[in-house]
């Protein structure tokens, strides 16, 4: 009773201590990763660091070298508030793939400062009125654009984004675009009537420097709504960004596959003819080769080919010996499914040799099979398919 009580304890504990959640250091000095140890695989981690003085705000993007950026993984850590800390913790939430290399690139930002805020302000609102004025004519029949208003938006809000490239608004929003007002200062363009207007504000008469003066004013007062919502956005403090630091095709560790066993009841039957069809079961053993990695494809991970071969002969209640080609024992193919982490539900077909008892005469058949059985990896091999 003791010693089964010990055991259950260093169970316990061994299981404990496999549960627990890896984390690996980030050196920003010598822009080392993990001491120079591979990084796991197949699980989430913690990337841990030493915070540089004034920086707010941390990123990482993970991604496989030569992958587009659009498919890198990026994972943030923000300074809580004005409390005081000097280590920053991010949580790698998505698994690595076994025997696989990586780029980190780490991005620190430090909160702007008003000088910095003024120029980004500034800078966007120039870009701004520059492009307006840039895509629109003023002729006698009204205001021209050189785009439509689709175009115009999407462009903008491209100024906008650009100019805050090397920047992250503090509460970790992009900008969501111009609003409707802005739309539906678009759309009013089209309905300005500008006959007799000219681009020189000093045309022939007052009627022509009227008109032109007023769609002057029309392009003003669609600059000004631009701008202020650019700066309603940037109200709050802007992160800077202050230095990017990469690490390049670093290796994960190499995940040992292991080879499931299954060890099981089946049954299988046996059809002579429609009206007459006989049903055998008896214990099996097998081997599943899984569909796919369960870490990054749960459906294939779980699902499997499986094969063996059942433990005895069987005998048909017509007095038929059963058994199978080879190995002298029933054979089993089929499909099968991995639930409540050990059990697995297999189903398929197996061969079967029939020996008839007067004759002698040896057949083979192939009948369908069921059967339920625990799993249990063995050995070093194919669990992880990559």
């Amino acid at each position: 009773m003791k010693k089964l009580l010990l055991f259950t304890i260093f169970i316990f504990f061994y299981q404990f201590s496999h549960s627990q959640i890896k984390s690996i250091n980030y050196d920003v000095v010598s822009n080392e990763i993990n001491s120079g140890v591979v990084l796991p695989a197949e699980e989430p981690f913690y990337i841990k660091g030493t915070l540089p003085r004034g920086i707010e705000y941390v990123k990482i993007r993970v991604n496989r070298p030569g992958k587009s950026a659009n498919q890198a993984e990026s994972y943030d850590w923000k300074r809580a508030f004005d409390f005081e800390v000097n280590q920053y913790e991010i949580f790698v939430a998505n698994p690595l793939k076994s025997n696989t290399n990586y780029d980190f690139e780490f991005f620190f930002y430090e909160r702007a400062s008003e000088k910095q805020m003024d120029e980004v302000k500034e800078a966007i609102g120039e870009n701004l009125e520059a492009y307006i004025k840039s895509n629109f004519e003023v002729s006698s029949g009204g205001i021209k654009a050189y785009n439509n208003d689709q175009v115009m938006l999407s462009q903008m809000n491209q100024i906008v984004e650009n100019g805050l490239e090397d920047y992250r608004h503090f509460l970790g929003r992009d900008f969501p675009g111009f609003s409707d007002l802005v739309k539906q200062k678009l759309d009013q363009r089209n309905k300005l009537k500008l006959r007799r207007a000219r681009f020189n504000i000093l045309g022939k008469s007052d009627g022509d420097n009227e008109k032109a003066a007023y769609a002057n004013k029309y392009i003003e007062e669609l600059i000004d709504a631009v701008q202020n919502e650019t700066e309603q956005f940037l109200s709050r403090s802007l992160m800077s960004l202050v230095d990017i630091r990469t690490v390049n095709s670093y290796p994960t560790e190499k995940k040992p596959g292991t080879l499931p066993l299954n060890f099981g009841y089946g049954a299988f039957a046996i059809k002579r003819s429609l009206s007459s069809t006989e049903y055998l079961n008896g214990p099996y053993l097998g081997l599943s080769l899984p569909l796919g990695n369960k870490t990054f494809q749960k459906f294939l991970g779980n699902a499997s080919f499986s094969t063996g071969v059942f433990l005895q002969n069987f005998n048909a209640s017509s007095g038929e010996r059963i058994s199978g080609p080879i190995v002298n024992l029933p054979i089993y193919a089929g499909l099968g499914y991995k639930m409540f982490r050990v059990m697995r539900l297999n189903a398929g077909a197996v061969l079967i040799n029939m020996e008839d008892i007067s004759s002698g005469v040896k057949t083979d058949y192939i009948q369908p099979y069921v059967g339920m059985s625990l799993e249990f990896n063995l050995w070093v091999g194919l669990n992880n398919r990559r």
